[in-house]
């Protein structure tokens, strides 16, 4: 049985002599290259977005030899080698050839299998410095803590031609687009089995059945590429092009795409071009120089997450990420990338103090080489996958963050609204006595909201390390806490732009989430938390399927105030339009226990105004208080309209109505 090297960043007693290494000992193997001289140059450019084609680990076959073909960049190295189970983690039987000045080492090995475990035996030209890698573009790796790379054939046979042909309907600005936010390793637990996570293949019809039972267009999976500390959620990735180990193969994860797929269910995919760890086996340090990460500290250290920062100036590095990006667009068939921490990389000195950050060239704070490569990266990507999006998790106010790069803009389709989450729930954590006072909180957004193309989250980071479930955050006894969130979720339904909830709010779980365990299923078994994933999964039918709640999301004429001046009563009224249709919907909302008998709101048109979704209502578990279905109009001018309804507005309540209206005057 071989023994295997134990990981290390350097080693003191190298079994190999680089000095004496030389081309005659190593084994007579015939010369192999995946690269041509426009990818060379490419490459070396920072213009080839398909790396993950020539770099890494590759079976083929050459002159009826069937073995593997490595490549890796390490342009200090003085010598690579690659060891392996196959070779008994010998540094000296397998070296790699350097191609040319490219920094590229690269090698076929005959004989060799799918499943071999391999990584990179790097000695630096400096200071004696040695290592041993996992490939930076493995397709998969050993599950952690284990670190090798595994030689692994990408070859899937899918069955979403049908979703692929039609995609760009489902994910342009004007569709619907409700977002169901997952952790793979803990949607879903196994308490029988020592409470174990659900492989890819176990989750593909658990999930796809419940994201259609809740109406939910999309699932977006926290980061599911490779990363060493499983605790870190995926954000500290160090495979950045394999999905982790830790719940199946390459194909598995592709099992679940394509089946989530052929139900007519999105898939978006957390992506992390920010900042990378600093294991040992990682990126950092690579070749003995800092050859991913940022030489200077002060440019290449995260303060916050302790990790290393990309060289976004460095030529090869774009390439890598941009090769990343495209990766999991073409060979996963994935529908959009969030990109995580954007506001990290435009700042260089995000979460500095004066002294700890280098300014620009200019003398200001803006990262010139990170803001290049965000456009660079959306240009690339919409020119080959028009039909996919990209939102930034983005949290200052950055102008024009989701505007085409050719008016000075990032170039992302979509931006995470992050001052709509905070202000909202804010609100929402006071006890409704005191709401009155901070009726702004609700209505700042739109003084802004058309700025940018928004998604309103209630994400992950709001229901951990101590901030409580969203259920949690709510004031109240047992029945005001579940209303209010009900009108929190029937608010946000309301507001113009795209959606997304964290797994475990639609049932109202009452913990915090915990990655070690599953969302709080058994909470299903009481009425109140049945009548709140009832409420979502009638929000969405509603969203999905009314023009007027979805059409004009990222567009002023889709939405109006009818009556935000209620600040003592602490009520707003609102207004929907589509495109397509004459239905107006309006919404109307009660953030006090108090019920209203007699409401009064101005409206467009005269006519039966349907009452379409009421939170109060008792299959929600609310008290029942509603509008029998509907209510006249009256010819009576209020809140500035033509007619006027008279309706039961509920405590802790939202309510919708529906109605033809004719053009208005100023839609013509």
């Amino acid at each position: 049985m071989t023994k295997r090297n134990t990981d290390k960043s350097t080693s003191t007693n190298s079994v190999v002599d680089v000095a004496e290494m030389t081309p005659a000992s190593a084994l007579a193997l015939p010369y192999v290259t995946r690269f041509s001289e426009d990818d060379l140059y490419f490459f070396n450019e920072g213009n080839h977005y398909r790396l993950y084609e020539h770099m890494g680990s590759h079976p083929m076959t050459v002159d009826g030899i069937k073995g593997v073909y490595f490549a890796v960049w390490a342009p200090n190295a003085a010598y690579v080698a690659v060891i392996g189970d196959f070779n008994g983690w010998n540094r000296g039987s397998h070296p790699l050839k350097a191609k040319g000045a490219s920094g590229i080492w690269e090698i076929f090995i005959p004989d060799l299998q799918v499943g071999a475990l391999y990584k990179y035996f790097v000695a630096s030209r400096y200071n004696g410095y040695e290592s041993e890698r996992a490939d930076p573009y493995g397709f998969h790796h050993e599950t952690p803590p284990r670190t090798a790379s595994v030689v692994w054939d990408m070859n899937y046979t899918w069955g979403d031609q049908d979703w692929m042909a039609h995609r760009a309907a489902r994910n342009n600005l004007s569709a619907p687009i409700s977002v169901y936010e997952v952790h793979i390793g803990s949607w879903m637990r196994l308490p029988e089995e020592g409470n174990r996570a659900l492989t890819y293949r176990e989750m593909a019809p658990r999930l796809a059945s419940y994201v259609n039972q809740m109406g939910f267009t999309h699932v977006e999976f926290l980061p599911i590429m490779e990363h060493p500390f499983y605790g870190s959620w995926g954000y500290q990735t160090s495979g950045y092009f394999a999905p982790t180990s830790r719940f199946g193969t390459p194909q598995d994860f592709m099992y679940l795409v394509d089946y989530l797929h052929q139900h007519g269910i999105g898939v978006i995919l957390d992506w992390v071009p920010s900042h990378f760890p600093s294991d040992g086996h990682s990126l950092g340090y690579f070749d003995g120089t800092h050859l991913y990460e940022h030489a200077y500290r002060e440019k290449g250290w995260h303060p916050d997450w302790n990790s290393y920062i990309f060289n976004y100036g460095r030529h090869e590095i774009r390439a890598f990420l941009l090769s990343s990006a495209i990766f999991w667009l073409d060979k996963y068939h994935i529908d959009g990338l969030r990109v995580d921490a954007v506001a990290s990389m435009l700042y260089l000195d995000y979460s500095r103090k004066a002294g700890e950050w280098m300014p620009n060239q200019y003398g200001s704070n803006e990262n010139l080489e990170a803001i290049y490569f965000l456009r660079r990266m959306n240009e690339v990507i919409y020119e080959r996958f028009p039909d996919v999006q990209t939102i930034a998790e983005e949290s200052t106010s950055w102008s024009m963050v989701s505007r085409p790069t050719y008016v000075g803009g990032l170039g992302f389709g979509m931006k995470w609204d992050m001052g709509w989450m905070h202000d909202t729930l804010n609100y929402m954590s006071h006890d409704p006595v005191f709401r009155r006072y901070h009726q702004n909180d609700l209505t700042f957004r739109m003084l802004y909201a058309y700025h940018e193309n928004f998604m309103l989250p209630l994400s992950h980071d709001e229901v951990v390390h101590g901030k409580g479930a969203l259920l949690n955050k709510m004031p109240g006894d047992i029945w005001q806490k579940f209303a209010n969130l009900r009108v929190l979720f029937g608010y946000m339904f309301a507001q113009s732009g795209k959606k997304l909830l964290f797994m475990g709010g639609e049932i109202g779980q009452w913990d915090e989430w915990s990655h070690e365990q599953g969302v709080q299923w058994f909470l299903l078994d009481y009425p109140f938390h049945q009548g709140m994933q009832r409420w979502v999964s009638d929000l969405n039918r509603f969203y999905r399927t009314e023009p007027a709640m979805h059409e004009l999301d990222t567009d002023p004429r889709g939405f109006e105030w009818i009556d935000v001046n209620d600040w003592e009563g602490s009520t707003i009224t609102l207004l929907r339009r589509g495109k397509s249709t004459a239905t107006v919907v309006v919404g109307a909302f009660n953030f006090t226990p108090v019920p209203r008998e007699d409401y009064w709101i101005g409206v467009p048109c005269g006519g039966y105004w349907r009452e379409v979704l009421n939170s109060d209502a008792r299959e929600y578990e609310g008290s029942g208080f509603g509008n029998a279905g509907g209510v006249m109009a009256s010819e009576m001018a209020t809140h500035g309209r033509p007619f006027t309804i008279r309706i039961k507005l509920p405590p802790l309540g939202g309510v919708f109505f529906i109605n033809n209206c004719p053009a208005q005057p100023r839609d013509m």
